[in-house]
């Protein structure tokens, strides 16, 4: 559905965006991630045909966007993270010009309208001006927008900045939802949020891609970076350093107030090692968890560049896996 192959977008001596290629199969939820100025909303802008690549080529259902740009923008909604409205529209008003805009024929507006709103949320404000609108309701009405025509493809920029928590848990069932209709490009850094709506995450840093998967896939390339959290009754010096002889403790990191967390090599369970060290010494052991890795710690392992060579091994075996 979408095909992007040596995407590069340079600004005077910079390239934003290097090298980028991936596909996006038809009904794909796809979390695309980075941090900020990685270059994943000039992608974005790319694809959607508001800005020309440098070099590279994309398709949209078929369609190259250099040459057939508008049949590609009549397949795409697209939810930029700052949505462009129209503050002295009603939201009713502002929903009919976007499906007139995007070719909804007048036989068809009234249903589409009625849906959109529905679906996004702001049926119940459809009458106000979007002037008068919190950030939140704004958002929810440019999703609406991008709605409007039923398009094969949404790429989505941040849609739940300025939602409420209840507003976001139905944001995200409805991206879940339109990800049986349409093929989904989701941008957003409430990693979260992408673990549970998207099948599958590219990780953008720099301009160049450095990871893709699934969420499972990106945590499991980073099995020997589980960690292990324990807090002691003991002297603080002392057990940092009775921790970090532990076989098998790649490091040790005091958090206070007796907390440790130690990072164990290769996947190791290293909770009776420590247990024993409890008891040997004497100490009282108030907390003693192995976690796994987030896909929060996928994404600031590959994204801190101190870190960079240390991540680059495993996730180059799940991006070509």
């Amino acid at each position: 559905m979408i095909e992007v192959e040596g995407l590069t977008k340079r600004f005077v001596d910079k390239d934003a965006v290097a090298n980028v290629s991936f596909f996006v199969p038809e009904g794909e939820v796809l979390g695309f991630l980075g941090p900020n100025g990685a270059g994943k909303t000039t992608t974005m802008r790319m694809i959607t045909g508001f800005l020309p690549p440098t070099s590279g080529t994309i398709k949209v259902a078929g369609l190259e966007v250099a040459h057939d740009s508008l049949a590609v923008r009549a397949r795409i909604g697209y939810l930029p993270e700052n949505v462009a409205l129209y503050p002295e529209m009603r939201v009713e008003e502002y929903l009919r010009f976007r499906a007139a805009v995007e070719g909804v024929g007048r036989a068809e507006m009234r249903a589409r309208v009625d849906e959109a709103a529905d679906r996004c949320m702001v049926a119940d404000v459809r009458r106000q001006v979007i002037g008068t609108l919190s950030k939140g309701y704004r958002q929810r009405v440019g999703l609406a927008g991008a709605l409007i025509h039923r398009p094969p493809v949404l790429i989505l920029d941040e849609p739940t900045v300025g939602l409420d928590p209840r507003q976001i848990v139905k944001i995200r069932e409805l991206i879940t939802e339109l990800g049986r209709e349409h093929t989904v490009i989701l941008s957003t850094h409430i990693l979260p949020e992408v673990e549970q709506v998207c099948r599958r995450v590219l990780i953008i840093d720099g301009g160049k891609l450095v990871a893709d998967g699934t969420p499972a896939q990106l945590r499991s390339g980073f099995s020997g970076a589980a960690q292990l959290a324990v807090q002691f009754e003991a002297p603080e010096a002392e057990a940092q350093a009775a921790l970090a002889k532990l076989s098998g403790a790649a490091g040790v990191r005091s958090e206070g107030g007796g907390r440790f967390r130690v990072a164990v090599e290769g996947g190791a369970d290293l909770r009776r090692e420590v247990f024993s060290l409890a008891v040997a010494k004497g100490w009282v052991l108030l907390e003693l968890v192995q976690t796994t890795p987030s896909l929060e710690d996928v994404f600031l392992r590959l994204t801190t560049h101190d870190a960079a060579a240390e991540a680059e091994a495993p996730v180059a075996e799940v991006a070509n896996a």
